[in-house]
This record gives structure tokens, sequence and C-alpha cells, in this order.
């Protein structure tokens, strides 16, 4: 397993002079503890923190920044994102989705492997950490096909792969369709301790729909994807979770039937966690309205009801992680007829301020979320980012919860402008982000 996360900050080197963040609100998700006062960040690593870090109390070379009562937090991990390379610069690269990354409060960014060519082959894995390295603001791990060629007919050579620095394995957008493939794929990284990330969807049911079936899609004239798509293959998924034992992720779970799987699968002690992205939880098929092709998603945006029900099962903790699901797509392939458009919105710069709406609401806790973003995500991909404590990688954002702000898409650092957040009032617009201990991205 790869054990240099660092690999792909900018910089080759960190600064020596250390830098002190004070007067702020420590937030840590991983001990859900909220305290005043301090960080002290030497050398890319956290070297104190607590009430006793004050400006008082620093050497007179110290960097200061007085944080003026902010919030201090773990730096988010984004489990689900394409970059665009290789093979669709024209969308994304990834200097630009590590800029909008940076800006938003992701410090690490998990980027799928269903790039042209996919990455089926360590030279891939290998392009990405160095392109990685040469050009992005904050950290990129490379997930790696979980079948050759994202074909789902013959299992890719997780371990070569693995050696090779990929992190987790998946088809990105594609499910594994063939059980008896999925089933040896899970047997084989289970001799490796892998991470299997699956998007859980039947590709025989969801054909031909563009949105939630339901009677919305009914009055738009649109042919819609029945919630049991996605429900009978994480079955499936889950059954063979049980035979083989290998540690899996569902990469989006957006039904209450979903829902209820993972809940007894768990409740079985089956090693599987699950994500649902941003939008499935702030967003849901009403706000389609007049066929707004930025939300059309895949999976689609689902009923109110199901919303509600996702916002419930991330604060009880069925649901784990909050991902992006950044999806760049350029205009050419969205200015199109809703049904003809291509799925995908970005959602890196605006995760953490979407999801603020939820704490605002009294939906889900602050400690909650940012644990979701931050903490859970690195304990799924075993890293040691996403905790305030002494020792811990300086992965750090400084925000306020309550600062207001409209989304203007043309400011946003995404190559491709698909936001389904365009002209929305939003809070928590990220001040400071540290990757390493180096800043990637201030305001004033």
């Amino acid at each position: 397993m790869p054990t240099n996360h660092g690999t792909s900050i900018s910089s080759p080197s960190i600064a020596h002079q250390p830098l002190a963040l004070v007067n702020a609100r420590l937030i840590d998700p991983e001990r859900a503890t909220e305290v005043r006062g301090g960080i002290l960040v030497a050398d890319g690593f956290i070297r104190d923190l607590g009430l006793s870090i004050t400006a008082d109390n620093l050497p007179p070379h110290a960097h200061i920044i007085d944080c003026g009562g902010d919030i201090v937090a773990p730096g988010l991990i984004d489990m689900r994102a394409f970059l665009g390379e290789p093979g669709a610069e024209h969308r994304e690269t990834i200097a630009s989705a590590t800029a909008a990354a940076a800006a938003g409060g992701i410090t690490t960014i998990l980027m799928r492997p269903d790039t042209t060519p996919p990455v089926d082959e360590a030279a891939v894995v290998d392009f990405l950490l160095r392109r990685a390295r040469d050009t992005g603001r904050v950290r990129v791990l490379p997930a790696a096909a979980l079948t050759k060629g994202l074909q789902g007919l013959e299992i890719a050579e997780i371990g070569l792969l693995r050696q090779a620095g990929a992190i987790a394995f998946s088809d990105g957008a594609r499910s594994v369709r063939n059980a008896q493939v999925m089933r040896r794929a899970l047997s084989y990284a289970s001799d490796f301790d892998a991470l299997i990330i699956h998007f859980a969807e039947d590709p025989d049911l969801a054909a031909g729909g563009v949105m939630n079936e339901g009677e919305f899609a009914s009055r738009l004239g649109l042919m819609g994807i029945p919630r049991e798509a996605e429900a009978i293959m994480l079955d499936r998924d889950m059954r063979l979770v049980n035979l083989t034992r290998a540690r899996y992720h569902a990469a989006l779970v957006t039904t209450t039937l979903s829902v209820d799987i993972i809940k007894k699968a768990k409740a079985a002690g089956l090693p599987v966690t699950c994500a649902t992205s941003i939008n499935h939880l702030t967003l849901n098929e009403n706000d389609i309205g007049d066929y707004r092709t930025f939300l059309k998603l895949a999976p689609p945006l689902r009923h109110e009801d199901e919303r509600r029900a996702l916002v419930e099962a991330l604060a009880e903790g069925t649901i784990d992680i909050v991902v992006s699901d950044h999806n760049p797509q350029d205009v050419e392939t969205k200015r199109l007829p809703f049904a003809e458009a291509e799925d995908g919105a970005i959602g890196l710069e605006t995760m953490l301020s979407a999801g603020l709406r939820l704490v605002s609401s009294g939906e889900v806790s602050l400690l909650r979320l940012l644990n979701a973003m931050s903490t859970k995500p690195a304990d799924v991909l075993g890293l040691p980012q996403g905790r305030l404590a002494k020792g811990a990688p300086a992965d750090l954002i400084r925000f306020d919860p309550a600062e207001p702000y409209v989304v203007d898409r043309t400011k946003l650092h995404s190559h491709s402008k698909n936001t389904p957040f365009d002209d929305a009032r939003m809070e928590g617009r990220v001040k400071l982000t540290l990757v390493g201990g180096k800043i990637v991205h201030e305001t004033i």
C-alpha cells in the first residue's frame, strides 16, 4: 500500500517557518470536540494546539494568522470527483480542479478512473501522480479501474495497480453487470485488503431513463429511472460481500431502499461503507424545474421525501460520507434538450457551503457534517489526514459558517461552469486552506 500520501502537493518542499492560527474555534470531528485556541504548524505537521497557542506565546519568527473567531477544522477529503486528465482536459484539468478544491476547503481528492485512457495500467497511475505533483494545489489520489478497460468483463491487475499507487478500485460511473466478475474482483481485492468502490445501478433497468421515475417525470414527459435500479444492484453486492468479506464502499446511495440495504449489511457486520452526494442531500427533482440541464445527474435527483431520508441517514451515521460528485461538463454537452444533455455537475468549490445549509436548518450537526467530509473518508481510505491532533498532517481550513455570499459561476475555478447552485445564496466561504502546512488558498 502506498504510504507517501503527500507526493501530489505542488511544491516539493514545505517552508520551515512555523505558522500559527490563533483565536480560532478548533473543531475536531474525530473526537467530536470544539475548543477555543490555536494551532501551531511546522514542517507540514500540527506541532501543538489548544488554548496555549496564542500570539503572546509564539516564537518571534512565527507567521501568525489571527482567525478572528472563525472555525479551523481538518481539510475536507472528497472521495468522488472527475478531474479530466487524461483525455478530457477541455472539461477540467488537475490544475483547475485542485484550484477549485482549495477554494472549497478540499485538501484531498480521490479521482475517478474513467478517464481516456482509463486508469487500468500502472503507467497511467504513475502519470497521474506525477501530473498532480507538478500542477496540483491539493493532494490527488488516483483510484484505479476495477475491470480492464472499464468493460466489466475481466478484473484489472489490482495488485500491480495498488503497488503503483492506486488507493482504491472502481469502474467510475459504470456498474459491473456480471455477478461472477464482481465476485472475483471482490475476492481478489480481499487478498490485498484493497477497497472496492462501486457505482450501484442496474444498467438494464436504468437504460433510457434521464431523471427520477415518478409523477414529476411524467409531467415533464421524460423517461424515468426507478429507485429499484440502484437497490437491486446494491443488494446483489451486499450478498457478494458476504461471500468474500472484501471491503466495499457504495459510491452513491440516493434512495431509502438503498439506505435500508446498507443498514442491514452493517448490522450483519459486513465491511461496508457508503456515501451520498451533496446534491442529493440539498436538492430534489423539483429543482429541475423547466428542464434545467445543470441538474441532470446520475443517479438522478430524487423526490423530496427521499432527500429528507438521506439527510436523516447522514445524521444518524448510516450514510458515512458526503462527496461532491464533481463531474464537469462543457457548455456544448449541457446546452441541449434535457434528455440529450450529459449527466453531471461541478461541486468541489460549493460542497462545504451547500452542506452548511443542513447545519443552518438544524438537520445535521456541524460536527457530523465535518466528520462525513473529512475524518470518515480518511478512515475509509487509510489516510493520516482528517483530524486535529499533534503529529497529524497540517491539512487545515478556516471558514466562517455564517458569512454569506452568492455563487457566481463565472468566478468559479473549474474549467466547466455547470454548477447547480448558480446565483444561489450560500454561507461559509472558505478563507484559508493549508495542505501540508502550505497555504494553497487564502482570501482577505
